[in-house]
């Protein structure tokens, strides 16, 4: 039985700043990228960008990946 996934429209802006802000992608973090990626077709030109930029910012050691289930921002 597949289940749908729905993002909540203007979840990825927010978790984009939230991710940006604290400087790490926690465990809740990497599952909302995980459902918006599942869901690649109705993402839009942004929220592909904001993708990109997360992981981009990961690859350059920017933001660190925590086994924490959430952080809060200190911005």
């Amino acid at each position: 039985m597949n289940i749908p996934l729905r993002l909540i429209p203007g979840a990825i802006a927010e978790l984009f700043a939230q991710v940006s802000c604290s400087g790490k992608i926690t465990l809740a973090d990497r599952y909302g990228l995980l459902a918006a990626l599942l869901e690649e077709d109705s993402l839009t030109e942004e929220e592909r960008d904001s993708i990109d930029r997360m992981l981009y910012a990961l690859y350059r050691g920017r933001m660190q990946v925590v086994e924490e289930l959430s952080a809060l921002p200190r911005c």
